[in-house]
């Protein structure tokens, strides 16, 4: 069951100027921002700052796409606790992996734009990504049939204009699972967490987002097993490296029936 996305969004006012229209006052809707804490076995690891909507997703999500657990059977979210200032989610995991996470603790500010801010060492940010075994294979149609189901499954931006969104597509069923957030980063990881909760192969399926592709969305693409990311903006040269070494597809400025391939096509029929 979804969470309700009432939290996610704020009614403020403005003073509207149109022109040569006499200004007025009137409400605006905008997408909420608030710092959300992950804990683990009771010790802070990260704050980022995201959308306070889809938080179970999002506390699964982050762990497995960190590598934090290596499943979801691992992870278990056992509170949630609201303060004036933000939002804790406390996670509990197995003490292997919390001495493993200890050796490379990052405890981060994250800005809901930027996924690796605060990492102690380039060493900790740079993880060589886990090679991707997925095989499935896409039509191009797929691509832009799933691009036109993302612009329509977007309920918080409708709402408010200043939303991502990540989407998985599986053409075999034709079901795009959404999950949306001012953080691009944050929106990958609630969709993640989404399909562990829904126990779906992500592998089955392929990526689409209505942002730039960076290195941490391929690095969290490669890590969930997923073979095609497709991103409605450009790619940087680091996220096209990475996902050639990881060998997953990625296709960029996907508009309008055209796309560009930088990494690996053969998993899309052209």
């Amino acid at each position: 069951m979804r969470e309700p996305l009432s939290e996610a969004l704020s009614q403020v006012e403005r003073l509207r100027i149109d022109g040569d229209a006499d200004a007025r006052t009137d409400a605006d809707t905008v997408i909420a921002e608030t710092a959300v804490a992950l804990l683990y076995n009771g010790h802070p690891h990260a704050v980022m700052m995201a959308t306070p909507a889809d938080l179970q997703d999002f506390a699964l999500g982050f762990a497995l796409g960190e590598g934090i657990v290596a499943d979801p059977g691992e992870f278990n979210l056992v509170d949630t606790v609201r303060h004036v200032d933000g939002i804790a989610l406390h996670g509990a995991i197995p003490q292997a992996r919390f001495d493993a996470l200890d050796t490379r603790r990052r405890g981060i500010a994250g800005r809901s734009g930027c996924g690796l801010c605060g990492v102690e060492s380039i060493e900790a940010a740079m993880r060589p990504p886990p090679l991707v075994a997925a095989t499935t294979r896409f039509d191009r149609r797929d691509v832009s049939h799933a691009l036109d189901l993302l612009s329509s499954h977007q309920p918080l931006n409708d709402a408010s204009g200043g939303v991502h969104a990540a989407g998985l597509f599986d053409p075999q069923s034709g079901v795009l699972l959404v999950r949306e957030d001012v953080g691009r980063h944050n929106a990958v990881d609630k969709l993640v967490g989404a399909l562990a909760h829904a126990g779906r192969d992500a592998s089955a399926g392929f990526l689409v987002i209505t942002s730039r592709a960076s290195y941490e969305i391929v690095h969290k693409a490669a890590t969930s097993g997923i073979g095609l990311v497709v991103a409605i903006s450009a790619p940087t040269d680091l996220a096209i490296a990475t996902a050639r070494s990881a060998g997953l597809t990625l296709a960029a400025f996907a508009r309008g029936g055209a796309l560009n391939i930088y990494s690996h096509p053969h998993r899309v029929d052209t």
